[in-house]
């Protein structure tokens, strides 16, 4: 590339040739046949290979000479990016919610587009990332405060009710649970062998909460020190079922309901990692920019080995830019298997 992008020709011309919107604003793509350059996700019929080469930006493109695509305004990216960071900002300082009106206004954005633009860039709606803030929020007070209630009101909830409201959908264990190591709350487990090796599985009432590989109880012993573990249980068996065979015939964990909890960041990179198909895989950089953030790869791979129930969560799905395989908690042997069940 000249005054190239960061990523490999052969990546970028991927992006491109499926339009893909989570590389916009990390390269453009600059036509020498008709003397412009556009956002890899731009609607215009694609070029030939041959006339085309990569630009870290649009200065870069316009020193050879290119000229903007009115099409696709490539050159408008870096002001939705920063429209997007005073929005993160101004959401992660307020201790309240901020409307769709009021974040559009301060971005100078009309409502419905800044939308758009914000979903494009994090992956999840104002509204929702305000929630997952929250919740984040919840999880760092319930650690340090003296009582749940005090936890909830410091993490910017006006009501208790709004913080069991908000979390029904994520957390899963209740407030005091999650503070005392699942103190109250049962889980059933199994370990069974499959195709893979052993398979530890772990469960709530609300969903699996560890799936994990060559480990036994003591793992969940571990993680909620102060939950009741036991082993089976004839509702559970149904639930276990389900993920074995989840595991054993790719694509069929999707119905499957979770009992995990991260960061909003981690949180976003998993639903990312949900929506890779069986068969296919992303590279660590893929994800990073799928979630709003093209330059945190180390923290999409720190999010990606955070995941506690493998499979479900398919982080065997993402490897290196290169093809290869990086890394997996469980080993290499195991990954390469479950992406060769995958084929």
């Amino acid at each position: 590339m000249t005054a190239e992008a960061t990523i490999a020709n052969e990546e970028a011309w991927s992006a491109v040739m499926r339009r893909d919107r989570t590389f916009d604003g990390r390269f453009v793509t600059g036509v020498l046949s008709t003397g412009i350059y556009c956002r890899p996700s731009c609607a215009a019929r694609h070029p030939a290979r041959k006339n085309v080469r990569f630009y870290s930006d649009g200065d870069a493109a316009r020193q050879d000479g290119l000229r903007a695509c009115k099409r696709c305004a490539p050159d408008d990216v870096s002001r939705d990016e920063g429209a997007v960071a005073k929005a993160l900002m101004l959401m992660k300082a307020g201790e309240g919610n901020l409307s769709l009106d009021q974040l559009a206004e301060a971005t100078g954005y009309s409502p419905t587009h800044f939308q758009r633009v914000f979903k494009r860039n994090v992956g999840l709606t104002p509204a929702a990332f305000q929630r997952a803030v929250r919740r984040e929020r919840a999880g760092e007070e319930l650690a340090v405060a003296d009582s749940v209630t005090d936890a909830i009101y410091a993490a910017g909830y006006n009501a208790p009710s709004r913080f069991y409201e908000d979390g029904k959908e994520r957390l899963g264990m209740t407030a005091s649970a999650w503070k005392n190591g699942g103190e109250g709350v049962t889980i059933h487990w199994a370990v069974i062998d499959t195709t893979l090796g052993a398979m530890l599985v772990g469960a709530t009432q609300k969903g699996v909460c560890r799936l994990s590989f060559n480990e036994g109880p003591e793992e969940l012993e571990r993680r909620f020190p102060s939950a009741e573990l036991i082993e089976g249980g004839e509702e559970f068996g149904a639930l276990l079922a389900q993920v074995v065979s989840a595991v054993e015939q790719p694509g069929t964990a999707n119905d499957i309901p979770l009992d995990v909890k991260g960061t909003a960041f981690q949180e976003a990179v998993w639903k990312e990692l949900r929506r890779i198909p069986p068969g296919e895989t992303r590279s660590y950089a893929e994800i990073a920019a799928s979630v709003g953030k093209p330059k945190a790869v180390r923290a999409a791979g720190s999010a990606n080995g955070a995941n506690n129930v493998a499979v479900l969560i398919p982080c065997h799905r993402v490897v290196r830019s290169d093809g290869s395989l990086g890394g997996y908690a469980y080993g290499l042997e195991v990954k390469r298997k479950l992406l060769e069940k995958e084929q």
